[in-house]
């Protein structure tokens, strides 16, 4: 018999939580095949079989466990039952199969199954709500089913199910409404709060108790980026394999500012300020899971293409929950970009033990001053922008300098590509 036990997603981290089993107890499972996922409260990791044998369970979907928990065996020895290559469909099998005692490797067809691409939240509801993700289309890249499509498929019941009041279980336990609400009903229901979800919660209570957290605002107009992006657009991703973004010369016009403000890029560590040489800018992403934060390291040394070569990169680890510990530990100022959502202005709080965190919003077409012909009105393409800072080591002056660079640097991108 084979262990199989909790990694070490990071040094940190000595906790985690189980995700559901793809495989049931007593069935038989390949070597390298993913079992299961443990979720911190930093990243996802996938746990893989070890040897190719029978899978005996030994810990349940949703407990939390210390790193180094057997959680089940493989018994390598036993016999291959006949079509045991075939996954059941969905990849997932519901919290009663994962913890029976008894072998429950059925006969099933040799042919092979065509898995439904699901992210992980949406594979654990599904178990949970027992939906059967056959069933479901995915409204997500790729066909990808997600949280939505599955609470969508949820509230559509099937047309013999029968409409019964709720039926309640205690406080605390992961769902109170087990059955469809009729129409107008008053059901709730509650679920545990993910890893990361608890861990966000911590941080953000922690950063508004502890900083002198203050926001400065400012507006940029876009008309010369958006110009730049619109004639090199096609060449820029001909040239260099991605797509030419905002993210870049935001980037780009913070680095220029931290370097000439770095008391922005610096952290409080008891009663001292500890300065950095390095700018590593984290980038909000937000995922099904909750908003991940990776880590664009030496941002300082990045070309444009390279920062959105990198930060498309993070973004497709952080949505299919392949980010590591490493992607998202450090970090010395952020960014956000809540106009992605439609956010007009926003107040964004720190990421400690940071100082700043710069934030995005909407684009929108606003009357101001016509920059070429003072006095009169034009029609541009404004974004407000947000800089919160910790009061304790950042002046107001150094802020506003700070955010009025960044606005400079943005309608003037020469400025970025001159380096000056």
């Amino acid at each position: 018999m084979i262990d199989i036990v909790i990694p070490s997603p990071g040094e940190s981290i000595t906790e985690v939580r189980l995700g559901a089993w793809k495989r049931g107890d007593g069935e038989w499972v390949e070597k390298d095949e993913v079992l299961t996922e443990i979720e911190s409260d930093k990243a996802t990791l996938e746990i893989l079989a070890t040897a190719s044998g029978l899978l005996k369970v030994t810990a349940q979907t949703g407990e939390d466990l210390k790193v180094g928990t057997v959680v089940a065996r493989i018994d390598e020895k036993a016999a291959r039952p006949a079509g045991a290559n075939a996954k059941p469909a969905g990849n997932a099998v519901s919290s009663a199969a994962a913890n029976t005692s008894a072998p429950a490797h059925k006969e099933t067809s040799s042919a092979a199954v065509v898995e439904p691409k699901v992210t992980s939240v949406a594979r654990k509801m599904a178990v949970d709500k027992g939906v059967d993700l056959g069933t479901v289309e995915g409204s997500g890249p790729g066909g990808r089913i997600t949280k939505t499509d599955v609470e969508h498929a949820q509230t559509t019941p099937a047309k013999s199910a029968a409409v019964n009041t709720p039926a309640l279980v205690p406080v605390g336990a992961t769902k109170i409404s087990s059955t469809p609400l009729a129409t107008g009903a008053r059901g709730m229901r509650r679920e545990r709060m993910t890893k990361l979800r608890q861990r966000i919660a911590e941080r953000l209570v922690s950063a508004k108790n502890t900083a002198a957290m203050l926001t400065t605002f400012n507006e940029a107009d876009m008309s010369q980026v958006m110009r730049l992006r619109a004639e090199h657009k096609e060449a820029f991703e001909k040239r260099h394999g991605t797509s030419l973004g905002f993210m870049g010369f935001f980037v780009k016009a913070v680095v220029g500012a931290l370097e000439k403000y770095p008391r922005l890029n610096a952290f409080i560590i008891g009663d001292e300020v500890e300065y950095h040489d390095y700018i590593d800018v984290s980038v909000a992403v937000g995922t099904d899971k909750g908003l991940m934060v990776p880590v664009l390291r030496n941002a300082n040394r990045l070309s444009i293409a390279e920062v959105e070569r990198t930060i498309r990169e993070l973004a497709v680890k952080a949505r299919d929950n392949k980010l590591t510990v490493d992607d998202m530990t450090g970090g010395t100022f952020t960014i956000t970009n809540g106009g992605v959502y439609g956010s007009l202005m926003s107040t964004p709080i720190l990421n400690p033990p940071q100082s700043g965190i710069l934030g995005m919003h909407a684009i929108k077409n606003r009357a101001v001053e016509d920059p070429k012909n003072p006095g009169h009105v034009a029609i541009r393409p404004m974004m407000y922008l947000a800089l919160s800072y910790d009061h304790r080591i950042v002046d107001g002056s150094e802020a506003v300098g700070f955010l009025v660079d960044i606005k400079n640097a943005i309608e003037n991108p020469e400025r970025l590509l001159l380096d000056v």
